[in-house]
């Protein structure tokens, strides 16, 4: 059992870290924590306004630019944009059970910002990535499956949690073809994962709503959820912990819902090479942006 804390997070000086959807949430308490530890921190983020209440919030340098990954055009213009090393690429952005809405380019909304839009993004800036790529995934891939006949639910009736249980499960195959090829590309980068449990964020904010189901959502978030602080644990341990490339880490309490973060399991399909090889060049086909790294002749 690990003890991890904030605190054993190492001097950062002279690094560079990226944090999508860092204005709030886990993401905002991951930034706050590498900014305190010396980082450069970059809060890339949707609303500007957001990102600069939470940055005003934070000790050290910390920097806040516009990305919206439910526009790829955005994805690409930040990309573009971006000049010099990361050390540190942190996937936290998300949307989570939206009512049906599609993305600037027609994806669904969480499947396109979720997977798509973080998937763009890490293979745009890849050849200025030199430490580690870190995905938020959630336990929730558990019970999400692949479509490829209708990945964008553009043939069924729309199911929110479905939806996102998915995009989640996309999180988990794209980190382990992402790992599989920075392996045969030799490069050092590491692509590992994180979930933050049951935490209590602004995700689960549109539960508190009239209907029944949701307010029985709501009184069990309220009672089990850890907090955001602690629910970003498992981000920061995937981050600079001494980890493999693939792992995968959570909390360590029952059901993985709150606790210390550990490196955790995941479902069969999460481990499926076939289906994420196959996601892989589906998502370079609605994307546009392929791979970046030339594989290393075997020696």
């Amino acid at each position: 059992m690990t003890t991890f804390t904030t605190a054993q997070i190492p001097a950062l000086t002279g690094r560079t870290v990226i944090v999508t959807g860092a204005n709030s949430g886990i993401g905002r308490f991951a930034a706050t924590a590498l900014a305190a530890r010396g980082a450069r921190v970059v809060l890339a983020v949707r609303d500007t306004a957001k990102g600069a209440a939470a940055a005003a919030g934070m000790t050290g340098d910390v920097e806040v630019r516009r990305l919206d990954l439910a526009d790829l055009a955005s994805v690409r213009a930040f990309a573009e944009g971006w000049t010099g090393p990361i050390d540190l690429l942190i996937n936290n952005a998300g949307v989570m059970i939206p009512p049906p809405t599609r993305t600037a380019d027609g994806f669904e909304l969480q499947f396109g910002t979720n997977h798509l839009g973080h998937f763009a993004l890490t293979n745009l800036l890849l050849p200025q990535v030199r430490g580690r790529v870190v995905t938020v995934a959630s336990s929730a891939h558990r019970v999400g499956k692949i479509d490829f006949a209708d990945l964008n639910w553009e043939r069924r009736p729309y199911r929110a949690f479905p939806a996102y249980a998915q995009s989640k499960l996309a999180n988990l195959l794209f980190t382990a073809e992402l790992h599989r090829r920075l392996t045969e590309a030799g490069s050092p980068v590491l692509a590992t994962a994180a979930h933050p449990g049951l935490a209590a964020t602004n995700l689960l904010g549109h539960l508190d709503d009239r209907s029944r189901w949701n307010r029985l959502q709501t009184a069990v978030v309220n009672r089990f959820a850890q907090s955001e602080a602690d629910g970003a644990s498992p981000t920061l341990y995937a981050a600079v912990a001494d980890v493999p490339g693939g792992s995968y880490a959570g909390p360590d309490g029952l059901l993985e819902g709150r606790g210390a973060p550990k490196l955790v399991g995941r479902s069969k399909k999460a481990r499926d090479g076939a289906v994420a090889r196959r996601l892989w060049a589906v998502s370079e086909e609605l994307t546009g942006v392929t791979f970046p790294l030339a594989a290393q002749p075997a020696r």
